[in-house]
């Protein structure tokens, strides 16, 4: 018995793929030549003849469903373990709605997926390939497909958390200007759900766009209670969720909301300037690393470089 090479288990895998895409190609050309008088009459009597729906429900030869019954209970398994090993439904549709975006749990995890397919793909190919890798031992190769894939499916879900974390971070810096802005309509005389109305119509950033999403919600026939209590729990934002707080307590007891907006806006500011202070101390560490290895060094280099020529010309 010959043993197998390297390149052939590489030719099979891309003689599979070369097939399915051929197939694929051949299925979606379109056909070549005049339709037939029943088909051409048909879609004008599928209400009154069976013949004629049983006709249009044809389908052309398309390989996708049978490639989706193969794969799809992999794919249901492997996306049932990302969802416990990274987190369940709820925290990925939290990330997804701090995040601004219109996808789903599922479309996400399908992402996840296709990340980790095409890192393990490349991984493969690389470890079949790269005379590099083909040097390493057995279990070091047929290791590093897995490991990429999981790291693929791992860098899908920083990259959600690190745009969650964006956005609720431009939403804080918006916060005060907003809650001032709904003070001063209140103030005007405009009532609760007309200030919001403004703020998303005059404002361009992240939470004017949330708030036009609570008047969608109230012109839908929700309260305006329940819309700004669903914006509270879906962006779980601590600075915007007291703020929420106080404005439904307000609604609620019927006290004056320009008041508690403008203390609310003050808190915001304070906090935004705590937050300015804090990130400046943790920039100060980091500042000192290009003094002290960088305009360190240049400066006792030009204070002793002088002094050190002089000795050395002298002796």
């Amino acid at each position: 018995m010959v043993p197998l090479s390297a390149v052939s288990p590489l030719g099979i895998a891309l003689g599979i793929v070369l097939g399915i895409g051929l197939w694929l190609v051949t299925s979606a050309v379109p056909r070549i030549g005049r339709p037939r008088l029943m088909e051409r009459v048909a879609p004008y009597v599928a209400d009154l003849s069976p013949e004629a729906r049983a006709l249009l429900a044809r389908r052309s030869a398309d390989p996708t469903p049978v490639l989706g019954l193969v794969v799809m209970p992999a794919a249901r398994r492997f996306r049932s373990f990302l969802s416990a090993w990274l987190g369940g439904g709820e925290a990925v549709a939290r990330r997804l709605r701090q995040a601004g975006s219109s996808a789903s749990v599922e479309r996400f995890r399908g992402e996840q997926l296709a990340w980790a397919a095409g890192a393990f793909a490349v991984a493969s190919a690389l470890a079949l390939v790269v005379p590099t890798f083909t040097a390493m031992p057995a279990m070091v190769r047929i290791a590093f497909p897995f490991v990429s894939a999981a790291l693929g499916a791992v860098v899908r879900d920083w990259m959600l958390q690190r745009r969650a974390r964006r956005r609720l971070a431009r939403i804080s810096s918006e916060l005060p200007t907003v809650l001032e802005f709904l003070t001063l309509s209140l103030t005007a005389g405009e009532g609760m759900l007309d200030a919001i109305r403004r703020v998303a119509t005059a404002g361009s950033g992240e939470l004017p766009g949330e708030f036009a999403r609570v008047v969608t919600s109230v012109g839908a026939g929700a309260s305006l209670g329940r819309a700004l209590a669903d914006l509270r729990d879906e962006l779980d934002h601590p600075a915007l969720a007291r703020a929420l707080d106080q404005v439904l307590g307000a609604l609620d007891r019927g006290a004056p909301l320009a008041t508690v907006l403008r203390s609310q806006a003050g808190d915001a500011r304070e906090e935004a300037k705590r937050t300015i202070i804090e990130l400046a101390g943790r920039k100060e560490i980091a500042m000192l690393v290009p003094l002290i290895f960088l305009i360190l060094p240049v400066t006792v280099a030009f204070a002793l470089f002088p002094g050190y020529l002089v000795l050395q010309a002298g002796f």
